[in-house]
């Protein structure tokens, strides 16, 4: 199934296994959302729970943490990365925070789906990458997922979770099919996972870059090059044990995402790996992200994200050393 329709899934079996889950956003209800992600989940189960709200994300947060102190678990749909904005304050100062401020009284079990990334052709606003604004926020959790079986087993773990998520999509790959067995036990939601065995270099991505490095990977064999691919799939908490026994192995490491390279993710993950692993590297960690500028005009987006030849010599310059 595709990306798109895994969410779908897993959003309906989280519904019927708790009618406190309620769905909220902007055209997500008779529409189904501009990805149709949420596309006959009003129908099947009303107005009460799939909630088409006004055009105001601060006032879906607000009213998301309103609930949650009720005991309901709400999900909500922020229709672009660049409109989550407006809803910064209510994620940052309210949501993050009240489970601590109440010293535990007050759990905040809400999920904040965030379409992001680019590659899609879209317009201003519409192909950000805020992953890093919501990891350093303490209080927040933040999981990227890359796969249809992530998507459909994710959406439900992040929901029936007591903390709030952030949960990343990456919308280019909503089309994007891969089977899917919905009778599998998931891995646990915060736990890196190696996609691709590789002795030479451990080449670490999340969410949209995922498929890049694979594709990276494969490319790289043909030039006698064992690449080790590793999905993080979350980033806030970071689970790096996975990482650190594949760059112990392979002695070189790059991290690769769309977000702009200064101050991104993967800046933290650098900076861990070296802590972690100095003694095994026989080259510093390299970093491939967009370009520090504002996000482009679409006709300009393959040249900003980072692409195949861009990972490709990240991965030459680091054997180089």
């Amino acid at each position: 199934m595709t990306l798109g329709k895994a969410l779908n899934m897993g959003l309906r079996k989280a519904m019927e296994d708790d009618p406190k889950v309620v769905l909220m956003g902007e055209d997500i209800g008779k529409l189904g959302g501009v990805f149709r992600i949420t596309d006959g989940l009003q129908k099947d189960f009303g107005e009460d729970r799939v909630v088409d709200t006004p055009l105001a994300e601060a006032g879906i947060l607000g009213t998301a943490v309103g609930l949650a102190m009720r005991g309901y678990r709400p999900v909500c749909e922020i229709q672009f990365d660049g409109f989550v904005f407006p809803a910064y304050n209510q994620i940052v100062t309210q949501v993050a925070k009240i489970h601590a401020r109440s010293r535990g009284r007050l759990p905040m079990p809400i999920v904040i789906r965030i379409p992001f990334g680019g590659g899609i052709g879209a317009v201003e606003h519409h192909s950000e990458s805020p992953e890093a604004y919501f990891a350093h926020t303490a209080g927040l959790k933040v999981v990227a997922v890359a796969t249809p079986a992530d998507a459909y087993f994710g959406i439900q773990q992040a929901i029936a979770s007591p903390d709030p998520i952030v949960f990343l999509e990456p919308k280019r790959r909503y089309w994007e099919k891969a089977d899917v067995d919905t009778d599998a036990t998931p891995d646990p939601l915060f736990r890196s996972r190696v996609l691709r065995a590789g002795d030479d270099l451990t080449l670490l991505a999340y969410g949209p870059m995922v498929k890049t490095a694979l594709q990276a990977a494969t490319a790289a064999e043909d030039e006698g090059r064992s690449i080790e691919v590793v999905d993080l799939r979350t980033l806030s908490p970071l689970d790096l044990d996975a990482v650190y026994e594949s760059v112990r192995r392979t002695g070189r490491c790059v991290v690769v995402h769309e977000a702009p390279t200064t101050l991104g993710l993967g800046a933290e993950i650098a900076a861990r790996v070296t802590e972690t692993c100095f003694h095994s590297l026989e080259a510093p960690v390299l970093r491939v992200g967009g370009y520090d500028t504002p996000y482009p005009p679409s006709k300009l987006e393959e040249d900003y994200l980072p692409d195949l030849d861009r990972v490709l010599d990240a991965v030459d310059r680091s054997m180089g050393f």
